[in-house]
């Protein structure tokens, strides 16, 4: 069970069983990360290759686990978050972070929003996808608004566990070839490839997301490298469920739209839908309805809370010394709490309180603009040059997470177990290495 030591911090749960029952952080992260865009390229990679690709899921499932346990294992070694430690490298990495937040919000919100909507529609009908559309994202404004970090966690932990056991129970359904299944665990290129490869390595488990994690485990109450071995075990449990969910996907695919011409948006999912009804009948249909229903709505509602905490922390951060002259304000920053200092997130210190946070003017500001400005884009084609910028951003974001975290974890801060060791920092490196390969071919596909 876990505790509360004599200074009011929780201690770490004692035993697998406690310890199970205290995941949740990293089920946020995984379920957040995996969005319809993500269902939509898995599948499509099955309908055109079959099963052949199922180890390039796999490793980009390892490789994104590598990742959020360098976040969280930042947040515990150090005591302070993501955004203090980019601010150490100085104004331009905050600079960067800020700049995508805000076009990202912009350009996401409207895709979250028509994501939930495209399920609603083929479920209930009656209005078209762009006003369930908005229906969504009031909904999910509320309950982001209303809703704390513990009832959050609980809410969002069915809605993985209903998109979870949907599409598992789909997979199962189809009848995979399971000799197929473990020979797609063999890395091989067929010819034409390269490109989905690289895709489903690199779009498996979220982006910009993964940044938050460490605000979940904030308010969850995990402090200090005791924390450590339960902050790796949640984040394998999400990731391991993700890994799973994107299997069964890549299955799904292969063995119901093998060989058909897909199209690459969101509403290819329905063609799915479709072709589940015709052949195992309506109530196939609707079950794997509700699973992409809950894969939109957790992706959507986890973005609300965690960008929303992420944006809230840059705006604390952008105003505060950066470079060399954050390590004094951090060392100082460092002293207070020793000390039993609590500090607001929205002030120019540089304490973080998730508490504090969910309720603060920033916070609930962004939540607004996630949800009223892009709805202005649900009734028109995104402009070419706001689609372009926040294109090139979104690229350029998970090799700046990788790099810097590599930067982070190897300097001097960061110190005993916190440390990278040699494994964390190979898998680190080839994260980045592969995500600057697809910064550079989005940049080519853009501008060639």
């Amino acid at each position: 069970m876990t505790t509360t030591s004599p200074v009011g911090e929780l201690s770490p749960p004692v035993g697998f069983t406690a310890k199970v029952k205290q995941v949740g952080p990293g089920l946020l992260a995984a379920a957040t990360g995996v969005g319809a865009g993500d269902l939509v390229a898995t599948m499509v990679a099955g309908a055109e290759y079959g099963m052949v690709l199922l180890w390039a899921a796999v490793l980009g499932t390892g490789l994104k686990l590598a990742l959020a346990e360098g976040v969280g294992r930042w947040h515990l070694a150090t005591g302070t978050t993501l955004l203090d430690g980019w601010r150490r490298l100085g104004y331009w990495a905050t600079v960067f972070f800020g700049a995508y937040i805000i076009i990202w919000g912009f350009v996401y919100g409207a895709t979250a929003m028509s994501a939930v909507g495209l399920p609603l529609n083929a479920l209930f009908g009656g209005l078209p996808v762009r006003y369930w559309a908005m229906i969504a994202g009031v909904i999910g404004l509320v309950l982001v608004w209303a809703q704390r970090y513990h009832v959050f966690e609980k809410f969002m932990t069915v809605l993985v566990l209903i998109k979870f056991v949907s599409v598992v129970s789909v997979a199962l359904l189809v009848s995979p070839n399971l000799g197929e299944v473990f020979s797609g665990l063999v890395p091989r290129l067929p010819e034409g490839s390269v490109v989905n490869v690289l895709g489903l390595i690199g779009g498996v488990g979220g982006t910009i997301t993964m940044a938050a994690y460490g605000y979940w485990m904030i308010a969850k109450g995990w402090k200090g490298t005791r924390w450590l071995s339960m902050m790796r075990l949640d984040n394998t449990v999400g990731y391991v469920m993700t890994g799973i969910f994107v299997i069964a996907m890549l299955i799904v695919g292969a063995e119901m739209l093998r060989g058909q011409n897909l199209t690459s948006s969101d509403s290819g999912l329905l063609t799915l839908g479709t072709a589940l009804g015709e052949t195992y009948g309506d109530w196939a249909r609707i079950m794997f309805l509700i699973g992409f229903l809950a894969v939109t709505s957790s992706s959507l509602l986890g973005v609300w809370n965690g960008v929303s905490l992420l944006f809230t922390d840059w705006t604390r951060t952008i105003r505060l010394p950066h470079g060399r002259k954050a390590e004094a304000e951090l060392e100082a920053a460092e002293a207070e709490t020793a000390a039993g200092a609590t500090t607001d997130p929205t002030g120019t210190s540089t304490g973080y309180e998730a508490t504090v946070a969910e309720r603060s003017l920033p916070f609930r500001g962004y939540l607004l603009w996630l949800t009223i400005p892009p709805m202005a884009l649900l009734f028109l084609d995104r402009p070419f040059g706001l689609t372009l910028v926040y294109g090139v951003l979104g690229s350029a974001f998970m090799p700046f997470l990788g790099i810097t975290l590599m930067l982070l974890l190897n300097s001097k801060r960061v110190v005993g177990n916190g440390r990278s060791g040699w494994v964390s920092n190979l898998l680190l490196t080839g994260a980045s290495a592969l995500f600057v390969v697809l910064l550079v071919i989005d940049l080519v596909d853009r501008f060639g």
